[in-house]
């Protein structure tokens, strides 16, 4: 186990204070998986008042001083320090009402959530595992420590933590673990909004979110109901081998790790159960559901507080995801003016992911090729350095009024139809003839 020396230094601070001192949590869980960890945890016998005289000289802050932890910064390191405690009562489903210190290193470790996250480790004693974490490490199981509705009844939050856990490590849930997380979901509903959009984020980007979302769907709908009536909803369609909710869990396996790609991809039908209607032949279609669908993810990403920007750019993957991308030059062009190059290139991979995620027909094979030559010309238009904003063009808003433009909007007319042209291929991006349309279009306006 090699842990940067910083580590090393405080455990042996403490030690020399007189007190135990092991590195615990998700940072031995990484080292055990070769994993790159960015957060360290060291747990003592000392009390907060303790710690902090033990490193005088170094920056330490109360971070939770209540619950025992200070943070002490050692060769620019940030390292969180506890003392041994046992929770309190529960009272809000997140956090105990008090807590009591303890001597015991094991009454520390029973607290925790999953035995993954109770291995301890000491350079000088080695491991301390009382719960089988690091047999569940090596077999790739996610268990909690005792009763897991206990675990869940403390602190609902966990139940979103293990799902995250499996999809980030592809691990497997224990089956009463899984249990647990089902029949407790319902406390989800107590747990702020925020907590809730970190951790399922965090959880869609994990390398295994596909196969999680598709064994959870029930847990998470009570924090996005929406859910509810995509699970189990056929699609009626040889295109389509999986009903709503498992294909949109499908796309989410085939889509790359951008969080809006990835919440557009797990979002992205979830319009469609409003929009289903069967045809004489007995074929579904859900004629609407990209616009449904945006103005759902809207609502559903809101009610999470997530970022402005991200709502926005969700909901616009969701509306166009289904939209025709012409393989043309002039095609690609009023598509990069629509989104941008990062939003065009999202918006690609939501398509590929989507129809990666159908049933592999004859008509999805063809829509995988048209995407191609579509995104091929889109890529060699980017390279060429195709004009589609206007602070791409050849002339400015001076320019265009030198050519005879009323100052004021007729300005931005003229450089939009401008623009126009140039995407169009009607005019070369080149000052001489921009400004010969110029001079035109100020005369037609």
């Amino acid at each position: 186990m090699r842990f940067p020396k910083a580590i090393e230094k405080a455990e042996q601070i403490l030690t020399r204070f007189g007190g135990e001192a092991y590195i615990v949590g998700g940072c031995v869980r990484d080292a055990l998986l070769d994993r790159p960890c960015h957060d360290y945890d060291l747990t003592t016998n000392l009390p907060p008042e303790h710690v902090i005289e033990a490193f005088t000289g170094y920056t330490v802050i109360p971070t939770g001083l209540r619950h025992g932890t200070v943070t002490v910064h050692i060769d620019g390191l940030p390292i969180d320090i506890t003392t041994y405690r046992i929770d309190g009562t529960y009272t809000d489903g997140r956090h105990p009402v008090h807590v009591r210190f303890s001597t015991s290193l094991e009454d520390d470790l029973r607290r925790r959530d999953f035995t993954m996250n109770a291995v301890c480790y000491s350079t000088v004693r080695g491991f301390v595992d009382p719960f089988g974490g690091v047999d569940d490490i090596r077999a790739g199981t996610i268990r909690c420590i005792g009763d897991p509705l206990e675990r869940f009844s403390e602190d609902a939050l966990r139940i979103l933590r293990g799902l995250r856990l499996a999809a980030q490590l592809d691990f497997s849930i224990e089956d009463e673990t899984l249990a647990a997380m089902t029949a407790c979901r319902s406390l989800l509903t107590r747990i702020s909004a925020e907590r809730l959009y970190g951790e399922l984020t965090r959880l869609l980007c994990g390398p295994a979110a596909g196969r999680v979302l598709a064994g959870c769907g029930d847990i998470l709908v009570p924090v996005i109901p929406e859910l509810a009536p995509c699970i189990g909803l056929e699609q009626h369609s040889i295109h389509h081998d999986r009903d709503v909710y498992g294909h949109m869990a499908a796309a989410v396996a085939f889509a790359p790790a951008d969080p809006n790609v990835r919440w557009a991809a797990f979002l992205h039908d979830v319009g469609k159960p409003g929009c289903l209607s069967l045809d004489a032949e007995g074929a579904g279609h859900f004629y609407g559901h990209n616009e449904r669908g945006a103005q759902l993810v809207q609502k559903i990403l809101t009610r999470l507080h997530a970022p402005k920007s991200r709502i926005a750019r969700v909901s616009q993957l969701v509306r166009m995801h289904d939209m025709a991308l012409p393989a043309t030059p002039q095609g690609v062009r009023r598509w990069l003016r629509r989104l941008d190059e990062t939003g065009l290139m999202q918006l690609a991979a939501l398509r590929r992911a989507d129809l990666t995620a159908h049933a592999c027909t004859p008509w999805v094979k063809q829509r995988l090729a048209q995407l191609d030559a579509f995104v091929e010309t889109a890529r060699a238009q980017l390279a060429a350095g195709a004009c589609y904003r206007l602070d791409m063009l050849a002339v400015n808003g001076r320019d265009v009024i030198e050519a005879g433009a009323v100052p004021g909007p007729e300005v931005g007319r003229v450089l939009n139809a401008l623009l126009d042209s140039v995407i169009d291929g009607e005019v070369p991006n080149e000052r001489d003839a921009l400004l010969q349309r110029a001079a035109y279009l100020a005369h037609l306006l």
